[in-house]
Order: C-alpha cells, then structure tokens, then sequence
C-alpha cells in the first residue's frame, strides 16, 4: 500500500471530515467509499493515519483502536464523544455507537 494510493487518500479525506464527538466504523469507512474493505481500512489507518483523527475510527462494537484504548479515552472525553463505561472507564468502555455514529 503506498500513501499515493487513491484508496488511502480517499480514507484519510473521509476520517478528517468526521466531526469531534463522531465515529464511523472501519466498516462504514469502507462502505462509504463502496468497498467492503474494512480491514484495508485498518491497514490504511495503521500506517498512514497518525496526522488524522485516528481515534474517530472505531471496531464495529464501538471498541477503540487496539493498542490505543487510553490515548483514544481521553480524545473521546474532550470531544464529549457518547460513550458507554465498564467496570474501570479506563480499559472497559466503548463508544456509544448508537448515538455517535456518523454518516456522511
């Protein structure tokens, strides 16, 4: 995968256009762009995505990016970014996908 690649421009223009407090799925990335290439998405995410709102992409249970739960938690908190808490709402939460999920 190359950063010139169409695919992974057009990933990176739909997560920067994700508003604050919002999250589309790696799914609805895809979907979005008529793929079903949610797993390129992630990839896409992974290598290229650091510069863009990385924490607004989340797993299709509205967990945040493995490896990056509390790096996320406290974008999600400053965003005000609907979330549903565990037991510690420092590892066990999720965002509210319900209310937070957005569609271009």
């Amino acid at each position: 995968m190359s950063p010139e690649s169409p695919f992974v421009a057009a990933v990176l223009d739909i997560v920067d256009a994700i508003p604050p407090g919002r999250v589309m799925t790696y799914g609805d990335v895809a979907a979005t762009l008529g793929s079903r290439a949610a797993r390129v998405v992630g990839q896409t995410m992974a290598q290229f995505g650091a510069d863009a709102p990385w924490w607004r992409v989340i797993r299709a249970g509205g967990l945040p990016p493995i490896g990056h739960e509390t790096r996320a938690l406290a974008h999600y908190r400053a965003e005000k970014t609907p979330l549903l808490l565990g037991a510690d709402p420092e590892t066990g939460y999720r965002v509210d996908l319900s209310r937070a999920r957005w569609r271009p």
